[in-house]
């Protein structure tokens, strides 16, 4: 493909992620393997080029653009070679025409772009938002150790106790260190907020929203598996993940719970009450996580944000319901927004003066409010914010 082709092609696929992301459809990268899979003709070359031109569209890009070309246009105002490329040629874009307008810049919609600014993630903190992610690995220590383990390429040690950064776009899962269990994919910032719960052989320790089981099979690790593991979650399918992952990592999991929304209290019945940890690593609008889906900010809206944090609040007063007089209660979001975050553990603690904030033992991060944040620009993790809260 010429340039100008990869250019028209990158267009093409930023019409696509624009209309999903209005209409909540596919995610960038789905679509862009859906892409690629479609069109054989295009080659490595090609593909990780039309890649980087899409990805810096989308960086490039503060509110949602009126389209892929208006993206194009953004980025070409950051790239100098791009607008020479806007040529008319065959397989090419049309000229750039007197008067034509680029998308706007930004580092995220006004509206969400201010409620940023004031949980005081503005400037070069806010840009860190849309810088590339690194390649973390956490090393099992089911299965080996930090210390012992040989890598086929470098790889740099963390604060995380067992975590390792790789060069961005390693192929791990192709390892046969990853095949085997040895190691997992988990951004040294997450592997923190795990490390900081605290969680301990013989205790009770519940994952609420457990997912495909990331963080779950770090508590097994962290438990030497040694105790009651549960992993609960409203999505079947990637709930229905866990169980390869923990067989491949030798992480026991005594069981599983598919939570039906509104009834979750009924499933969780048997664990009222008893439970060492309960973990809730919340639904939110992963304003932390944007240096790896950065068209997620053009997913969310005030109406959404509004229902996530209703929902993280209720996610609060079910956890609470399981933890055991002495017990502790961790909220985690990988979100940066007080509203997420800082001022859910408050309004939690207003409604619950049995309950108290305690200190987590982190080495990197800052506190906020009750709780302690991570952030890409000053940490260079993902951004998260946690809190611990013990019970009376």
């Amino acid at each position: 493909m010429t340039p100008s082709a990869r250019i028209q092609a990158a267009i093409e696929l930023l019409d696509d992620i624009v209309s999903a992301a209005r209409n909540q459809g596919a995610p960038a990268d789905r679509l862009l393997a859906d892409w690629f899979k479609a069109r054989r003709f295009a080659g490595s070359k090609d593909r990780r080029a039309i890649r980087e031109l899409v990805y810096g569209a989308i960086r490039a890009c503060g509110p949602v653009p009126e389209s892929g070309r208006a993206a194009m246009l953004r980025l070409a105002e950051v790239d100098p070679q791009i607008a020479p490329l806007f040529d008319g040629s065959n397989y090419g874009p049309q000229p750039i025409a007197d008067g034509e307008q680029p998308a706007a810049g930004g580092v995220a919609p006004g509206w969400l772009a201010e409620r940023l600014a004031a949980s005081d993630i503005a400037g070069e903190e806010a840009q860190a938002l849309l810088d590339r992610a690194p390649l973390d690995i956490r090393v099992n220590t089911l299965k080996s150790d930090r210390a012992g383990l040989k890598l086929p390429v470098a790889a740099a040690p963390l604060p995380a106790p067992q975590g390792l950064r790789l060069p961005a776009g390693t192929q791990v899962e192709q390892w046969p260190e990853y095949r085997e269990g040895l190691i997992e994919v988990q951004d040294g910032g997450s592997q923190l907020v795990c490390a900081a719960l605290g969680a301990k052989a013989g205790e009770t320790v519940i994952d609420l929203c457990a997912g495909a089981g990331g963080k779950t099979l770090a508590l097994a690790a962290a438990m030497e598996n040694k105790g009651t593991l549960i992993a609960a979650d409203t999505d079947r399918t990637r709930l229905s993940r866990l169980g390869p992952r923990a067989e491949r990592a030798g992480a026991l999991v005594q069981g599983t719970v598919l939570l039906d929304p509104g009834k979750e209290e009924a499933a969780l019945a048997q664990w009222q009450g008893k439970a060492d940890l309960v973990l809730i690593d919340a639904p939110c609008s992963g304003s932390g996580t944007w240096r790896r889906n950065p068209e997620a900010r053009w997913r969310l809206d005030e109406a959404g944000l509004a229902r996530l944090t209703a929902l993280q609040a209720r996610l609060l007063r079910l956890g609470a319901g399981l933890v055991r007089p002495g017990g502790r209660l961790a909220y985690v979001t990988c979100s940066l927004l007080d509203e997420e975050g800082a001022d859910q553990i408050e309004s939690f603690h207003a409604e619950n003066p049995g309950w108290a904030a305690l200190p987590p033992a982190c080495p990197l991060g800052r506190p906020r409010g009750a709780g302690w944040r991570l952030t890409p620009s000053h940490d260079e993790t993902d951004g998260f914010f946690f809190a611990l809260t013990g019970k009376a």
